[in-house]
């Protein structure tokens, strides 16, 4: 491969000739072959912005010339395409800092800006006014406030309103609530559904609240939280831009001091993320066991065929998006786990588990995206109801007996319950044999659809 010499403060490095980093960005390279998993490029991006809010910001004060400020803002707007994301190849298993990230970025837009003619550093000129230790932390905050903006909150909404409409369109239909995986009172499905709907509208109520916190930004803080090397007004003068650039409202962190040395709304937003998976777990567990059978489970619903489930049983197939979302779910939770171990690695001035946390946050924003809308898409909007399978153990269910209560007393309605458990029978013919009641006011008091409303049955 052929390579071309580049040098830092520490000497000289060989470096792809083709590669638009530099001396640092290979170093980084050569001492962390870790998991060969880049930065995700969200977060770089996230940088890139910075580093153009920042131009922008040093060029209006002249700090920065209108020459250089021009360049690095043009190359700044060219990597936010993503022509350029091959460049961006450090571990995520890196300086705990984010350092390294750091001037990667910093080294691919001084070389980019340095191709139109003009004398770009990445130190004196794209980092100007800036610290690894407040540019990081911004970016954290940064790109996660873009990736639940932009793609999981409008992918909760999605998947809430699918399970809305379907709860609308399946709300003459009552079945058996279960209890303990036991039968248990009559609900319709559409009081099944909601639930499901209720959970994710508490959950987009949680994600808007983190959001507040989300918005706060160290840059500024630079070194130690001091502010050292950044102009008056710089902090606020790039919150301002970034928040031109994305359309959310950000702005400084009431102590940077707090902001450099610790990731607690990352790990709020994470915790968050986490409540979510649970959300998804529980709709996924429901999915599947209403799915199950077709003939020896539930089979209280027929999900979407998408692929042959088996490759030795001929004609199975299983429920694989709510399989899916349960694995999403279940990495989303152990992601979290990671991300409050790296929350708390705060020593003195500065979190030193920074690269981690922006790992896992998007991969948890991303995981939870794509399978809200994969669960919205390939299994609620598309399930069918076996009706058929819903009405038989209904009209059998002994539990119905709770509705007889108040009126023939706890102990004889279990007895009832019990004789038709055992004997097979419908709940109202062996209450009418075992009670003064006639069969008008037993088909009045154990209507299902009416037991579905709550309240003393009249």
């Amino acid at each position: 491969m052929a390579t071309r010499i580049e040098r830092d403060s520490m000497g000289e490095l060989e470096v792809p000739a083709d590669a638009l980093y530099g001396a640092q960005t290979q170093r980084a390279i050569n001492n962390f072959p870790v998991s060969h998993t880049p930065m995700p490029p969200a977060f770089i991006h996230a940088v890139v912005r910075i580093k153009l809010a920042a131009a922008r910001v040093n060029q209006a004060s002249g700090e920065l010339d209108n020459e250089r400020g021009e360049a690095i803002q043009k190359a700044a707007r060219e990597v936010l395409t993503g022509i350029h994301d091959q460049h961006f190849p450090i571990d995520v298993f890196q300086t705990g800092s984010g350092t390294s990230s750091n001037m990667n970025v910093n080294e691919v837009l001084a070389n980019l800006a340095s191709r139109e003619g003009v004398d770009v550093t990445p130190n004196d000129h794209v980092n100007m006014g800036q610290s690894s230790n407040d540019v990081i932390p911004t970016a954290i905050h940064l790109s996660a406030a873009i990736g639940v903006h932009e793609t999981l909150r409008p992918a909760l909404v999605h998947l809430r309103d699918t399970i809305d409409r379907r709860a609308s369109e399946l709300s003459h239909i009552v079945k058996t609530g279960r209890t303990h995986l036991m039968d248990a009172m009559p609900l319709r499905m559409d009081q099944e559904l909601g639930a499901w709907s209720s959970q994710l509208n508490q959950a987009i109520e949680r994600f808007d609240s983190a959001m507040q916190r989300l918005c706060r930004l160290a840059q500024g803080g630079t070194a130690v939280g001091t502010g050292i090397n950044a102009p008056d007004g710089f902090a606020e003068q790039v919150a301002q831009e970034l928040s031109e650039q994305t359309g959310l409202m950000f702005a400084p962190n009431d102590s940077f001091f707090a902001s450099l040395s610790s990731q607690d709304a990352a790990v709020e937003l994470s915790g968050q993320l986490k409540g979510l998976a649970c959300v998804i777990m529980k709709i996924a567990n429901d999915l599947r066991w209403m799915n199950s059978g077709p003939l020896a489970g539930l089979g209280e619903i027929e999900l979407e065929a998408l692929q042959p489930g088996s490759s030795i049983m001929p004609g199975k197939v299983n429920p694989v998006i709510p399989e899916s979302a349960a694995q999403a779910a279940a990495q989303v939770i152990g992601l979290d786990a990671a991300i409050t171990v790296a929350g708390q690695s705060g020593n003195f001035q500065l979190n030193v588990m920074l690269p981690l946390v922006a790992s896992n946050l998007l991969t948890s924003i991303n995981l939870m995206s794509n399978t809200s809308r994969l669960l919205a898409d390939r299994a609620i909007a598309t399930f069918k109801v076996r009706e058929e399978n819903l009405k038989a153990p209904l009209a059998r269910n002994p539990i119905l007996v709770t509705a007889l209560n108040g009126v023939i007393g706890y102990n004889a309605a279990a007895a009832i319950a019990k004789k038709a458990y055992q004997a097979g029978r419908p709940i109202i013919d062996v209450a009418e044999e075992n009670t003064d009641l006639d069969r008008e006011t037993l088909e009045r008091l154990l209507d299902p659809a009416v037991l579905t409303q709550g309240g003393i049955p009249e």
